[in-house]
């Protein structure tokens, strides 16, 4: 009788799937640009804007009185700032077969990403917020941010002219600056009562993760290598230069420039279809990614595109994957508008409008839409990082109603076979500049990249 050899793979439909009961661990976010803005509460039943008022400072007297004649006195006045609060909020949705079919608890871990997803959201409107700031440096003195160039990495001169310009402004630092004092301590021989690294005025800088590459192979700076763990004050604090203590971030946004038909991006006007006047248009595409949703990729401006009366004009989006694309037109080649177009959200705020559009897909641009300006645009091939100088007072953080979460797992008359379980949260805040003059922006490019090989 002839033998045989059983092998595993006869076996295969008896073998159990190993599944392992921990889960792996996400990339992690490093969150500190939220908690530098000050609290803001805006009382309910008062409407969703905060106004703050500043009295500004009266001139000081140019010559001493004369005997008997009272001075003309000075009039006081005024400086408003608004901040709107706006409602966030997402949810999670699961099936109960879905939940019942699973090894790892569905719901609970929907619970966790809920709570970093709120807490990532805030961090990403405050580096929005930041980045409306109007005070900003370039590194090497360059004009603008397209005339950066590879090299021009973070440097300290740049960094001390803008913490001194900050000081002449009289931009207030923490842990002081509240009111002048020229008081020393005779005890400390001179010294200030607390003249340890913790206790000195200073200013806030945040980093991306790539600048801090940069930053550490500057002799003169102090970071981490060096800098006591006693001494830090802040997350992810890595040291202390010209009275600025720096912060890293792998959530600052940066800024890549492209060639306008880089990626397949592509522009064909057509004769109908449209609302447009009979004119020369220009557009500019950006990319957001698909995580954060920050306008990081920016196309140059288009050539001059003739477009005839009820004319309209077909985009092709840029074939890059991971991230979503929004059109802008205008009859210059500065545009500060939005296309129109069907292939747009369907619902909410920017329903019709020319953004969250997929890659490599044809988009017919109907007319002009809101208004919204895009990100300059770095030289093709250059990304361009910025960096966050913040004194006490610049921002602060408008809270109307604080992060509700909503917990859905029992039927309901909707849903009165319970096949769905819910995982939702929302919140009315926002982010206001408080002071333009107590911040500064500093913006440069980065000898190292964030890919490998």
């Amino acid at each position: 009788m002839a033998g045989g050899i059983n092998t595993a793979n006869q076996f295969q439909a008896d073998v159990q799937q190993y599944i392992a009961d921990e889960t792996l661990p996400l990339a992690r976010r490093q969150l500190v640009a939220y908690q530098a803005g000050e609290p803001l509460t805006l009382p309910k039943g008062m409407g969703t804007t905060y106004t703050a008022t500043r009295f500004q400072r009266i001139p000081l007297p140019q010559y001493p009185l004369a005997e008997g004649v009272p001075p003309p006195g000075e009039t006081m006045t005024i400086q408003q700032v608004t901040g709107v609060a706006q409602q966030w909020g997402d949810a999670v949705k699961i099936t109960d077969q879905a939940e019942i079919q699973t090894k790892h608890p569905l719901f609970k871990m929907a619970m966790n990403l809920v709570g970093l997803q709120i807490a990532e959201t805030f961090e990403r409107n405050t580096f929005n917020t930041l980045m409306a700031m109007t005070q900003v440096n370039y590194v090497n003195s360059r004009g603008s941010r397209g005339a950066l160039v590879a090299g021009d990495v973070l440097d300290t001169t740049t960094v001390l002219r803008t913490s001194a310009a900050l000081q002449t402004i009289g931009a207030p630092r923490f842990m002081g600056d509240e009111q002048t004092d020229t008081k020393l301590s005779a005890e400390s021989g001179g010294a200030r009562a607390d003249d340890s690294p913790r206790g000195m005025p200073h200013y806030i800088g945040i980093c991306h993760t790539q600048v801090v590459a940069d930053w550490s192979q500057n002799s003169t700076v102090v970071l981490s290598r060096s800098y006591s763990a006693a001494n830090r004050l802040y997350n992810y604090e890595i040291g202390e230069w010209g009275g600025t203590r720096w912060l890293a971030s792998n959530m600052v946004p940066t800024f890549t420039g492209f060639a306008n038909n880089s990626n397949g991006a592509a522009y064909a006007p057509q004769a109908g279809g449209g609302t447009f006047a009979n004119n020369n248009y220009f557009v500019i595409i950006t990319g957001s990614d698909t995580q954060n949703q920050y306008e990081s990729q920016i196309y140059a401006v288009s050539g001059a595109q003739a477009i005839v009366a009820n004319g309209s004009i077909k985009v092709t989006t840029p074939n890059v994957q991971g991230f979503t694309y929004n059109i802008y037109i205008g009859t210059t080649n500065t545009p500060t508008n939005l296309g129109l177009t069907v292939s747009g959200p369907t619902t909410g705020p920017a329903q019709g409008q020319a953004v969250q559009l997929p890659p490599a897909t044809s988009i017919t641009i109907t007319g002009i839409g809101m208004f919204q300006t895009p990100p300059a645009a770095p030289a093709s091939g250059i990304t361009v990082y910025p960096n966050f100088v913040i004194g006490r007072g610049l921002f602060g953080q408008i809270v109307l109603d604080n992060v509700k979460y909503a917990y859905l797992k029992d039927p309901d008359k909707f849903d009165y076979m319970n096949q769905l379980r819910i995982v939702s949260w929302k919140a009315y805040y926002g982010s206001i500049i408080e002071n333009q003059n107590f911040g500064a922006r500093i913006e440069c490019t980065s000898a190292f990249s964030p890919t490998f090989g």
